[in-house]
C-alpha cells in the first residue's frame, strides 16, 4: 500500500509539527530551518513548512532523488 508522507498532518506544518513529523525535537527542527536549502514559508515572524515541499527536500537528500 503506497501512503502519502505526513497524511496525518495538515498541509502546512509549524515547528512543533514538523518536530513531531521527522520525530526530532523542537531544536532539531529549528537547526532545519537554517538549512539554507530548507523550503521555509514565512508568514509574519513564524517559520513553516508546506508537506509537499518537505517531501520534495527530503527526496532531494536521500537516494529517493527525483530526476
Amino acid at each position: 500500500m503506497n501512503k502519502e508522507p505526513f497524511e496525518n498532518y495538515s498541509d502546512v506544518l509549524n515547528v512543533q509539527q514538523l518536530a513531531e513529523a521527522l520525530h526530532l525535537l523542537r531544536a532539531g527542527a529549528y537547526n532545519l530551518l537554517k538549512e539554507p536549502d530548507f523550503p521555509i514559508l514565512k508568514i509574519g515572524g513564524r517559520k513553516l513548512v508546506t508537506k509537499q515541499d518537505l517531501h520534495a527536500w527530503m527526496k532531494r537528500h536521500t537516494n529517493g532523488q527525483e530526476p
